[in-house]
């Protein structure tokens, strides 16, 4: 079987991981795996799956067109019909969508290609980007305009940012009507959360189902290392936060909230900032620069006493996975499908904010792990039987 993913990133980040280890596990049993992707650069180990959509200019070019008339995916025309050849020639049995977001792909050429194409089609969605007129996720706003057809974007400072003119109820006009234009599309979602969005939106009109994203469980394990004596933190218990993007959606504010609650037993250590968010913290948070090294993410995930991911805005967080694989228990947010995963071990908080969190901390010790399989290869085998019912 020829697959073909396309995402926005390749062997990095959270949704650049779940396809190259999707795509290891598909070659492993003999099927062969391309993933388009549009930007960041792919680990060595990758390379031969990858497939470059476009440039660094169509990226920042297509990214300006965003900013200033709400155009993501609007851009890069040229790029994807390039791109269009490319998959004529390759002529996969399945394309599997992830994110199409992210200033790489045009979305109007892709889905004229997918309508006439008589390819099977999946969708994964890891935000809901899809069907609404700008934003990834609503929850942190409260808002219900994808209900209803959006327009007057409360989201416009915040990604995709837009300087310019709001044009979310011509987007979801739009959208709504490119993204029910296909025949024969699956959609699949890590969550049951995000699964009854779906379901509630213009694309419920398609079959869906929740497939919890799996991890590579001999990777992420429990390890020895010297973070603690490596970070000046040795006799404290390290209470571990990691994110692609660190800002108050993500819970920053909440962390540093918590740095003037907790005691001097505790210290916080923060992975993905910036070097200017970095400068600005207080003396009971050491900040790390984002790291594609998962070796090092293991170290820290095993150090920790706990992860807490205090995330407003989320689908189905893959770090939970990872720190409870690594063996740390996880305190989270009631927040999209965050509890779906931190409850095999972990606490999920009604209240969201720093107290509740040093309120759960007394209690971290007696959190009881569930032995449910986190492993990636229960997720490739029901990806793999939705190929073959699709086929």
């Amino acid at each position: 079987m020829k697959i073909l993913m396309i995402n926005v990133v390749c062997g990095v980040k959270s949704t650049g991981r779940i396809c190259t280890d999707l795509a290891m596990q598909l070659e492993k049993q003999g099927h062969e795996v391309k993933i388009a992707y549009g930007r960041d650069n792919i680990p060595s180990q990758y390379q031969r799956f990858a497939v470059r959509i476009g440039s660094n200019m169509d990226v920042k070019m297509h990214g300006l067109k965003a900013r200033l008339f709400d155009g993501m995916g609007m851009g890069s025309k040229a790029a994807t019909e390039k791109f269009i050849d490319w998959v004529k020639e390759y002529d996969p049995d399945v394309i599997h969508l992830h994110n199409i977001h992210g200033y790489y792909i045009n979305v109007p050429v892709l889905f004229d290609y997918l309508k006439t194409s008589g390819k099977k089609v999946i969708w994964t969605l890891h935000d809901c980007w899809s069907f609404t007129g700008h934003c990834t996720y609503f929850n942190y706003e409260n808002c219900n305009r994808w209900q209803t057809g959006c327009g007057g974007c409360p989201q416009k400072g915040v990604y995709p940012v837009l300087w310019g003119t709001d044009h979310s109820a011509e987007n979801f006009k739009l959208k709504r009507s490119l993204f029910t234009s296909l025949s024969d599309l699956t959609i699949v979602t890590p969550s049951v959360w995000l699964e009854n969005l779906v379901k509630a939106s213009y694309m419920g009109q398609y079959p869906v189902q929740t497939i919890h994203n799996g991890i590579d469980t001999s990777v992420f394990k429990p390890v020895k290392s010297d973070v603690h004596e490596r970070l000046g933190l040795v006799g404290k218990k390290i209470i571990l936060g990691v994110a692609a993007v660190w800002d108050r959606r993500k819970g920053l504010d909440d962390f540093l909230q918590l740095s003037k609650l907790i005691d001097d037993s505790y210290a916080i250590v923060l992975v993905g900032l910036k070097k200017k968010q970095i400068e600005k913290l207080p003396e009971k948070i050491i900040g790390i620069r984002r790291t594609d090294s998962v070796a090092e993410l293991v170290e820290l995930y095993s150090a920790a006493y706990v992860f807490v991911n205090p995330t407003y805005e989320d689908n189905y967080p893959t770090t939970n996975l990872e720190a409870i694989a690594c063996g740390t228990p996880v305190i989270t947010y009631n927040t999209g499908g965050s509890p779906e995963s931190a409850n095999l071990f972990g606490v999920t908080l009604k209240d969201k904010n720093a107290g509740a969190i040093l309120e759960a901390l007394s209690s971290v010790d007696s959190i009881s792990k569930s032995d449910a399989n986190l492993s990636n290869e229960k997720t490739i085998k029901e990806y793999l039987t939705l190929y073959k019912e699709m086929l």
